[in-house]
């Protein structure tokens, strides 16, 4: 044969093809295994390599790998991933065998941290200056979670998450280091991939924030003090959240993930009422004649009516991977939760977008990220669910009795003898429940284009571009049936009754950003500026409406005409701003930031402010004498001054001279009793001096480290002080056009201590433990008014029910925000209190009541937050914890319906009581006695999670089972419905805290959950 070596070459062929293994193939082996965290979670993307040559492998979505052809004998395996400790392994290869060999990673705590994102860009974690918090994803709240805000509760110190009710999408109150307004909207700024959104309520949608889905958020960042915030500038008094959401990676291969739970939740506390029994028994005893012949046969539990055990479906399916230089996430989500209350129920479909690629070598790099969102919502009356625990308990819930027909066979209360329904006489509560469709359908798009480009010739130079968009829609109406006993009409014509309202509101918000930003390192000195300037402009629009009866073609109010077809009002803020850092030999930092902000909010020469902020910081860690140091890994020393604004009150024009439309009944009467017909002008107050609210804020902390930072402290102390407070005050007669007006008054300051612990327990390849701590103590006082009469002891707010203009807390100089302004009750040698009966009760000659003091505050002095998380092989168990110490409640329905008169002044029905009447035995109603400011402290349980990492099932390639319970239990000392009571005004977005009055109860939620990955 002339070629003897291609026969020996075919030969090996064939049998290579015919499965038999060949000479070289029998001297290598392969290797396998699964990468995991130490949650024992698939970690994708990591690194395996075999030491010393060019094989390797990158892990799968659910952490495994495989590495063929490895050459047999001794070996070492070396995994590595961004964020963990290097994991370096000996695996002895067998051959033409398969070795299984996994590892799980440990977190580094200084990787994880190293890059932190600030306002226009990123920093390293030991370059930060300020009091920055951030949470990631894997320490966020479980369960089942359908706002953003909720993900954080009681993960950061010096943060208060309050609830404005139970109520599915109901909206949180958020104060970071107490509150820094009277009047002004005090909610922190949300900045979204980049985006500072509308943080002012649509209509339709309780909380705007329930438009975003949680599941696409990645992290939350926390800016804590002006020297971080004040490159906000007027928006960032209340502070600023920066939320960033997931993405792709480049590289990473094709997955799918789902995540999907399924809830039940039940009313967790309830209003306190009289039982039926004892409800006959006191009105037999104190009620009129006609109260008592109203009495009727039944026992009805009317929460029992209302509440129900409610089901949230809640679903998310996400697409993640690169496509060339191209990486992306797309996701889909679709949530429907319904309320605990009857008829209640929030339906939410989601979808995210984000693309990341680089373009030119890798020095462009584009963001495109778009959120879009559409709700539907049916609400309920708040007023009507705390109705319901006070319905007399001996009617039925319906009757067959021929009078009730017109309501649709729900028992009410009629007038004996036209049958028509009686005057003040409350409704039914699950007839008024099921008689009023109130629905909403809300859209909402953001989205931004970001580039970035490295200038191309000058080392260090990038030039940046953000074009964002905030898009809200909202549309909605109240048909409310023709049975309804509330919308009952006796006349003119007792036929129509019913009605149905509508409303519609556009809010667009349109940004333009852009900077340029240069660094630089000379030896041991880096450095890095930026300059920028943004536009962004806001507009607010909409139809107006009349009421219509149900029938939609008879006008409430007869002979009405739309006088005004629509509203708008547009503002514009132009911004200038910079930042300057520098960092000398990793010990010494310095950041510089400034602000310039105009807005159109203001008149000339009152709308520019200048918002400068400067923060040091000393990593002692690094000095010669403490870097062997292996105790110590990590101490740094912080302080900064920052100025920071507020705009956000009142319209858009409340500084400029202007007339309005009157309403169509507003008409210019003569001395002869005639009068022009047509449309009416009528000039508004206005305040032309109006001008930003300054915030000046120092701030002092320390970091620190131990045991290559498995334990981590953070401590801060700070003061801040507000000026020139914007607030809605009274006006002397005559002296505007109106009685009340905003204006510039006055000072508060807020001084507090924040603590906040990171601990890694226990460390180990099967067992690891991991707990935080944190809490802030904030004292907050007003400490100036501006010049007032004497004798003023301050501007009233916290109105109450029980009467017109009744009042319960006080805004006053020396006082914290809100304070309770009340009299001190006298109590008798059994305990209890004397009914009318207060210290230094006598009254003046300007029959004011000398007796009112200033008494506590609804702001907590301490909030508190404790979180755990155990992970033993596939097992995962956490828990949080949060608390506050030192906030009061009043107590409105004790205070309203606590007392006989409610049993003696009412005409043919009476209401249930209060059962604190019991204990007080009140006659008539002592709405302003300090015995109904009750104390609030509260421990409260988040959250309860328990989790299994089932691996491979059903073509899968992880799967992840939890269980959680939401709101587990509350421990407190306070008697009403909850002890953390807030409630928003849906149009101004002011916030107002403790009264407990029409409050939604709060949910207790348990959720199944299935994580899937493909």
């Amino acid at each position: 044969m002339k070629h003897p070596y291609l026969a020996k070459l075919l030969f090996l062929l064939l049998f290579a093809g015919l499965g038999f293994p060949s000479g070289a193939y029998a001297q290598t082996g392969s290797v396998s295994g699964r990468v995991t965290d130490s949650k024992n979670e698939g970690i994708p993307g990591a690194t395996v390599l075999i030491e010393g040559t060019s094989l390797g492998s990158s892990s799968n979505v659910d952490g495994t790998y495989s590495i063929q052809n490895v050459p047999a004998g001794a070996q070492t395996l070396v995994i590595s991933f961004v964020g963990y400790n290097t994991v370096r392994r000996p695996v002895t290869v067998v051959a033409g065998q398969n070795t299984e060999t996994s590892a799980a990673l440990v977190e580094n705590a200084t990787q994880l941290s190293e890059a932190v994102v600030v306002g226009y860009g990123t920093q390293r974690r030991q370059d930060v200056t300020g009091a920055v918090a951030t949470v990631d994803s894997r320490e966020f709240v479980q369960g089942q979670v359908t706002t953003p805000e909720q993900l954080i509760q009681g993960k950061v110190a010096g943060v208060s998450i309050t609830t404005g009710g139970g109520a599915p999408g109901a909206a949180n109150v958020i104060r970071i280091r107490g509150n820094s307004s009277l009047n002004a909207n005090s909610d922190p700024l949300y900045v979204i991939d980049g985006v500072p959104v509308d943080k002012t309520t649509i209509s339709g949608a309780s909380n705007p924030l329930s438009l975003i889905n949680p599941n696409d958020i990645e992290t939350f960042t926390v800016l804590k003090d002006a020297s971080a915030t004040a490159i906000y500038g007027n928006r960032a008094s209340g502070w600023v959240i920066l939320i960033t959401t997931k993405r792709g990676l480049q590289g990473e291969k094709l997955r799918v993930e789902l995540n999907s739970q399924t809830g039940v939740s039940t009313v967790a506390r309830r209003y306190e009422t009289l039982s039926t029994d004892e409800f006959r028994r006191q009105i037999n005893q104190f009620g009129s004649p006609s109260q008592i012949a109203s009495l009727g046969t039944a026992n009805t539990n009317w929460q029992n009516e209302i509440f129900r055990t409610a089901a949230t479906f809640d679903n998310t399916v996400s697409l993640i991977g690169s496509v060339a230089k191209v990486p992306f996430r797309v996701s889909y989500g679709n949530l429907y939760q319904e309320g605990i209350v009857i008829t209640n129920q929030l339906k939410r479909n989601t979808g995210s977008v984000s693309l990341t690629p680089t373009l030119l070598n890798d020095r462009l790099r584009i963001d495109i990220n778009a959120k879009g969102s559409v709700i539907d919502n049916r609400f309920v009356d708040y007023g009507t669910v705390a109705g319901a625990a006070l319905y007399d308990p001996t009617q039925p819930v319906r009757s067959n009795e021929a009078r009730f027909t017109r309501f649709g066979g729900y028992s009410q209360f009629l007038n004996p003898t036209t049958g028509a329904p009686l005057g003040n006489a409350p409704a039914n509560p699950v007839a008024a429940l099921n008689n009023s469709n109130n629905t909403s359908n809300v859209k909402r798009l953001i989205g931004n284009v970001q580039f970035d480009y490295k200038v191309h010739g000058v080392e260090g130079l990038r030039a940046n571009l953000n074009l964002g968009l905030d898009a809200s829609r909202g549309r909605g109406n109240n048909v409310i049936s023709p049975n309804d006993f509330g919308n009952y009409e006796v006349s003119p014509d007792p036929g129509l009754s019913g009605r149905f309202t509508q409303y519609a509101q556009d809010r667009d918000m349109k940004l333009l950003e852009a900077y340029l930003a240069y660094g630089k390192q000379f030896g041991g000195t880096k450095f890095d500026v930026q300059a920028g300037h943004a536009y962004q402009s806001f507009i607010n629009q909409g139809p107006n409406f009349l009421d219509y009866r149900s029938n939609r073609d008879t006008l409430v109010t007869r002979g009405e005409t739309l006088s005004l077809p629509g509203f708008y009002d547009k503002n514009v803020l132009i911004s200038f701003f910079g930042r300057a850092t520098m960092n000398v030999q990793d010990k010494y930092l310095v950041t510089a930031t400034v602000r310039n902000d105009q807005t159109s909010r203001f008149r000339k020469g009152f709308r520019s402010g200048v918002f400068p902020a400067l923060g040091l910081a000393w990593r002692v860690k690094n000095e010669e004498f403490l870097k062997d140091n292996n105790t110590l890994s990590e101490l740094k020393l912080r302080a900064g001054y920052g100025r920071t604004g507020q705009q956000d009150i009142g319209g858009a024009y409340d500084t400029q001279p202007r007339y309005v439309v009157g309403s169509s009944t507003s008409q210019y009467p003569f001395g002869n009793g005639n009068t022009i017909p047509g449309i009416t002008y009528s000039p508004q107050g206005y305040n032309s001096v109006l001008t930003w609210e300054t915030t000046n804020t120092y701030n002092a902390g320390v970091d620190l480290g131990f045991l290559d930072n498995r334990l981590t402290a953070t401590l801060d102390v700070y003061q801040r002080t507000a000026s020139d407070l914007l607030a809605e005050v009274d006006q002397s007669a005559g002296s505007n056009l109106t009685n009340r007006l905003n204006a510039n008054i006055g000072s508060l300051r807020n001084r507090g201590v924040e603590l906040g612990l990171n601990y890694g327990v226990f460390r180990s390849e099967n067992l690891t433990w991991d707990v935080n701590l944190n809490g802030a103590y904030n004292v907050n006082k007003i400490t100036d008014l501006g010049s007032q009469q004497e004798g003023f002891p301050g501007y009233n707010v916290g109105s109450i029910p029980g009467g017109t203009g009744n009042f319960i807390q006080i805004n006053a100089v020396g006082q914290p925000v809100g304070t309770f302004y009340v009299r001190r009750q006298v109590y008798g040698p059994d305990g209890r209190p004397v009914q009318g009966l207060y210290v230094n009760s006598e009254r003046n000659a300007a029959n004011a009541d000398v007796g009112d003091y200033y008494y506590k505050q609804p702001a907590p002095l301490v909030t508190l937050g404790f979180s755990s998380n155990v992970v033993y092989e596939k097992f995962t168990f956490a828990f949080t914890l949060r608390g506050n110490v030192g906030n009061y409640v009043y107590n409105a329905n004790a205070a309203g319906l606590g007392n006989f008169a409610n049993a003696q002044g009412s005409t043919n029905f009476v209401s249930n009581l209060n059962p604190d009447v019991l204990n007080t035995g009140f006659t008539r109603q002592q709405l302003f006695s300090d015995y109904y400011v009750q104390n609030a402290s509260f421990l409260r349980c988040e959250n309860i999670s328990l989790g299994y990492n089932v691996g491979k099932v059903l073509g899968a390639s992880t799967l992840r089972v939890t269980g959680n319970v939401q709101n587990a239990f509350v421990l407190t000392k306070y008697k009403g419905v909850d002890p953390e009571i807030a409630s928003v005004d849906a149009l101004s977005g002011q916030a107002t805290f403790g009264i407990d009055n029409s409050f939604y109860p709060r949910a207790r939620t348990y959720t199944l959950g299935l994580a899937l990955g493909f």
